[in-house]
């Protein structure tokens, strides 16, 4: 037996320096006597995609918030990116994992992982550790509230945007995160499809931006007076790591090195290529000018669009979700701002908030084998379709409901908005101390 033994040592050693894993045989053979397998190509596989959803926000949102803005305000637009990734790390160490992934309640998790207690170099989740796992969540957690930011550029007080967005994790997105991704929560156990986020991550940050910029108030000058983006170049490098980035958003949140992976990543790209070309017709015909910011936002509606549908459509649904992103999103913008008369500065709920909802829903039918999906039949698309509106509306009410509790705390305790001189200087003055007017 021992001699046996030595002999499965020596080829396990063989392995790790040929290949640089010790195969999935090995790893089957040792899971019975050491817990539960780790898998070499997920891991691997998890920790790039961590890196390239971090690079969303860190520079890739920044960025492209920060072109949109005015000179003057392009700071404060960096910093409350930067601020928001460092705020929202340490609250997902101290409690939001924990309230997000533990405990049995269907509504919201437990505190029994406070400071990750119990997430140790050895505890696995699926076929990864669980530190990976950890890193890869908390890094949708740095960019949900980022997304908001979009909301209440150059006129919101920095101390508000800290505490809304600490409060905003704690009441709205780890509640949501256990609702659809914890094996637990009451969208997860009823069928509710949403691979990457487009309940807990579009439908969130979209309703609330929109709430938000509400109750927040208007730039000064809006809507007649208004600035163009004073760098439409940034806007789109800024663009361009989103949507590098979003390949580890969506086929990462597969947690796996397999088949549906790959697919995952080929539908989030066509959808938006084809959102993006969608949106700069529509634009060339309707200003009689193609821009920039526009075909990148197309993109970005795109992005979001497929995002909760990636995981069961196919090439031909991508396509359908990306011509829907350009043209319905493109005119959500105008309505926002013309009709609802709010000032969702960069058309956050537009954008993310109807994309990733439009996604959610026509996932219940793309999904199907008539139009190249898969795991939804087309005899229960209908009651899909009811499963995801339910998902849907009780996000948004819930969402909407936590938001203007948190709105009114922060407008009672650090304020809310700069003052009207503040807001003629710029907020990266004002607000920061500082000034540059080149990047």
């Amino acid at each position: 037996m021992t001699k046996n033994n030595n002999l499965l040592k020596t080829i396990q050693l063989i392995g790790i320096l040929l290949l640089g894993t010790t195969g999935s045989l090995f790893a089957q053979e040792s899971g019975t006597e050491q817990g539960p397998a780790i898998d070499a190509g997920d891991t691997a596989l998890m920790i790039v995609c961590t890196v390239l959803v971090l690079l969303m926000t860190l520079p890739g949102l920044a960025l492209f918030y920060g072109g949109l803005v005015r000179a003057k305000n392009l700071l404060s637009v960096l910093m409350h990116c930067f601020a928001i990734a460092c705020l929202a790390s340490i609250l997902w160490v101290v409690c939001l994992y924990s309230l997000a992934f533990k405990g049995a309640n269907p509504w919201i998790g437990d505190l029994s992982a406070m400071f990750l207690k119990g997430v140790t170099a050895d505890s696995v989740e699926g076929t990864i550790p669980e530190t990976v796992f950890v890193m890869f969540q908390m890094t949708f957690a740095i960019i949900t509230p980022g997304l908001i930011v979009g909301a209440f550029v150059e006129r919101m007080k920095f101390s508000a945007v800290m505490l809304f967005s600490a409060l905003w994790l704690l009441l709205v997105y780890a509640p949501a995160v256990h609702w659809v991704w914890s094996g637990s929560g009451w969208m997860f156990n009823n069928g509710t499809i949403d691979l990457a986020g487009g309940i807990v991550v579009h439908a969130t940050a979209g309703i609330s931006a929109l709430i938000l910029a509400k109750m927040l108030g208007a730039r000064r000058g809006f809507p007649s007076k208004l600035q163009p983006p004073h760098s439409p170049g940034l806007v789109m490098v800024g663009a361009a790591l989103l949507w590098v980035g979003w390949f580890g958003f969506n086929a990462g949140s597969q947690l796996a090195a397999n088949n549906s992976a790959g697919m995952t990543m080929l539908v989030t790209h066509i959808s938006a290529a084809v959102a993006s070309l969608t949106w700069m017709i529509v634009e060339k015909i309707k200003s009689g000018k193609a821009g920039l910011v526009g075909i990148v936002t197309g993109m970005v509606a795109g992005l979001a669009s497929i995002t909760p549908a990636s995981g069961v459509v196919g090439p031909v649904g991508a396509i359908i979700i990306g011509l829907a992103a350009g043209i319905i999103c493109y005119f959500a913008c105008d309505i926002v701002k013309s009709v609802l008369n709010i000032d969702d500065s960069l058309d956050v709920f537009a954008v993310h908030g109807v994309g990733g909802i439009m996604g959610t829903l026509l996932a219940a039918f793309l999904g199907t084998g008539m139009f190249g999906g898969q795991g939804i039949n087309k005899e229960t698309a209908i009651s899909q379709f009811i499963t995801q509106a339910t998902g849907v509306g009780v996000t948004l009410v819930w969402s909407g409901i936590a938001t203007v509790i948190i709105v009114l705390i922060c407008r009672a305790t650090v304020g809310l908005r700069v003052s009207d001189e503040e807001e003629e200087t710029g907020l990266d003055l004002a607000e920061h101390g500082e000034q540059s007017y080149t990047l």
